[in-house]
C-alpha cells in the first residue's frame, strides 16, 4: 500500500483530535470570566467604570491628541483590577488596584519601566476613589501622592496632587481624561 495513502486517515484522525481539543478553549476565551465568591461584594465592583480600553487625554485639552493608551481589566476572577497604561513618550506604567476586605479599603500597586514604585490606600469619597501615599523614585528620592478617579460623562477622570515636603504642602501633578478608544471594550 502507498505510503501517503496509509498516513492519510492518520492525518484526519489528528486534524479531528487538535480541533477537539482546541474548539472548548476558543470558545471559552471569549466567554465572560467567572467571579470568585470571595469577591461577590458591592466594593469589589466600585471601579467598574474604569472598566475598559482608554485614550488618555489631558484634562485641559479634551480636543488634543491622545498621550497615552490605558487598558483596565478585571484579574483575578473579579478580586482586582489591572491596569496597563502606555504613554506615547516610552513610559509604560502597570498596576493592581484591589478593594481589601479587613482594613475597608482600596490598595493600589503601580510600578513603571522607568524605576518607580507607588503604593496607595484609600476609599471612595463623594463618588471618587481618593488614594493617598508613597511613590519611590528613580534615583531613592520619595514623593506623596493623592491621586482620585471618578466617572465623568462616558468616561473616566484622573488627577493627582503631589508634596515634597511629607504632606504639609500639595501641588498639582496630572489631571487626565480617559475616553474609550474607538472599537474597545465596554
Amino acid at each position: 500500500m502507498n505510503e501517503t495513502l496509509r498516513r492519510k486517515p492518520l492525518r484526519k484522525a489528528l486534524a479531528a483530535l487538535g480541533l477537539a481539543c482546541i474548539a472548548p478553549a476558543v470558545a471559552a476565551s471569549g466567554a465572560t470570566a467567572p467571579t470568585s465568591p470571595e469577591c461577590i461584594a458591592a466594593e469589589y465592583r466600585q471601579l467598574d467604570f474604569w472598566i475598559g480600553d482608554w485614550n488618555t487625554l489631558e484634562a485641559d485639552a479634551p480636543e488634543g491628541p491622545s498621550i497615552a493608551r490605558a487598558r483596565v481589566e478585571p484579574i483575578a476572577q473579579g478580586c482586582a483590577i489591572h491596569e496597563l497604561y502606555e504613554q506615547n513618550d516610552g513610559l509604560i506604567g502597570d498596576s493592581i488596584l484591589s478593594y481589601d476586605p479587613v482594613r475597608k479599603q482600596w490598595q493600589q500597586t503601580w510600578v513603571t519601566n522607568r524605576g518607580a514604585i507607588m503604593v496607595l490606600w484609600g476609599g471612595f469619597k463623594d463618588g471618587a476613589l481618593v488614594l493617598e501615599g508613597e511613590s519611590h523614585l528613580k534615583g531613592g528620592r520619595s514623593i506623596m501622592q493623592r491621586i482620585s478617579w471618578k466617572a465623568q460623562d462616558e468616561g473616566v477622570r484622573e488627577s493627582a496632587m503631589q508634596s515634597k515636603d511629607g504632606g504639609k504642602t500639595w501641588t498639582p501633578a496630572f489631571d487626565v481624561l480617559f475616553v474609550k478608544r474607538a472599537g474597545g471594550q465596554e
